[in-house]
């Protein structure tokens, strides 16, 4: 009993005496680890009388709770003494530069999508989607597209089995609308459309807007009007210069093409300016005109009664125009140089600053 009292007073002196977390951790193994003073002592208990544990058992037991309440106390008083020294000593200098942080970027093709949307909905368009997987009636038939068309060919579409496809333009979402919606409509249909075609100016995915008006008494000044005020809002420039040239399309009648003037500057095209500017030329942009009779029909809609006009442009062209990229390829390459030199920051986005004129 004696023994195990002494054991305790040498224990506790030196814990609290121990400068150091090394010192307590040296005593902690010395009286409780598997070979130490106090943990040989509660090995002895198996073998002792009933009698004899009774009385010692408490003692010992007692013995190794202090010492490791003693050694958990020290530890904690020398870990704050140390911190406490650290808080004085340390210095953190706040004017040296943090570590580069990996941002994202919003992709141009993005940004343009957004920008197309913010423009047409100030001229009052509302936002059509459709599915990218489309049967031949919305996609061909409805349109008034032959069964003839090249477009209809296997190398210019992709095909399903069971005569599905990948939507070759966004004209399905037209249908569908003028089908489930009454006039008037202003609507456009932005998304994703496929195509077998790749070089540096086509991929077999692109993205699409067209355009649809649906009114009484639409004629194609309503046409030319949207299409002027749609690209100078979208390029932030006045002087912009189109012109409309006579085309065909199977679901427009009459129909244009319409190009774009621009100046030819340092070998770099820029958009703007008006004939016999040094450097002026055209460049194609759009397809438009106004809605054939068959298309109002095939959606239930009485031509002599409804009019309008549609029209529809590649947003990747659109980007790389605005934004001064040469390949199309590029967009979908997934290059992360690319996207960083390209791309758009997610909080200083620029938005158009001129928006639509009255």
């Amino acid at each position: 009993m004696n023994n195990i009292h002494e054991l305790g007073k040498k224990i506790l002196a030196d814990v609290a005496s121990a400068g150091t977390l090394e010192q307590v951790e040296t005593i902690r193994v010395a009286a409780l680890g598997k070979a130490g003073s106090v943990s040989s002592l509660l090995k002895t208990l198996g073998s002792m009388s009933p009698e004899q544990r009774r009385v010692e058992g408490p003692l010992i037991n007692g013995l190794r709770e202090d010492v490791a309440s003693a050694i958990a106390t020290r530890k904690a008083a020398l870990e704050a003494h140390a911190l406490d020294v650290r808080l004085a000593t340390e210095q953190l200098d706040m004017s040296l530069p943090t570590h580069d942080i990996s941002q994202g970027t919003v992709h141009p093709v993005s940004q343009v999508m957004d920008e197309l949307a913010e423009i047409f909905a100030d001229m009052g368009f509302a936002v059509a989607e459709g599915p990218e997987i489309e049967d031949d009636w919305h996609n061909f038939t409805a349109l008034n597209i032959p069964p003839a068309h090249p477009s209809r060919a296997m190398h210019d579409t992709f095909y399903f089995e069971g005569g599905q496809v990948l939507r070759t333009h966004t004209s399905p979402v037209q249908i569908r609308t003028m089908t489930t919606q009454k006039p008037p409509i202003r609507i456009i249909a932005p998304g994703r459309v496929y195509r077998s075609d790749s070089d540096a100016t086509h991929t077999p995915m692109f993205h699409q807007i067209e355009g649809l008006v649906i009114d009484k008494d639409i004629h194609f000044g309503h046409l030319k009007w949207t299409l002027e005020t749609f690209l100078k809002a979208f390029f932030e420039r006045d002087d912009i210069t189109i012109r409309l040239r006579p085309s065909y399309f199977p679901f427009t009648e009459p129909s244009a093409e319409v190009d774009i003037g621009y100046r030819r500057i340092g070998g770099h095209r820029v958009i703007g300016g008006k004939p016999g500017d040094d450097g002026f030329g055209w460049m194609e942009v759009l397809g438009s005109g106004m809605v054939h009779p068959n298309v109002l029909k095939n959606c239930g809609l009485d031509p002599e009664e409804w009019q309008g006009f549609a029209f529809g442009t590649g947003v990747d062209r659109l980007a790389m125009l605005k934004y001064g990229m040469d390949d199309l390829r590029a967009f979908f390459d997934g290059d992360m140089r690319w996207l960083k030199h390209y791309g758009f920051g997610a909080l200083d986005v620029p938005t158009l600053s001129g928006g639509v004129g009255a």
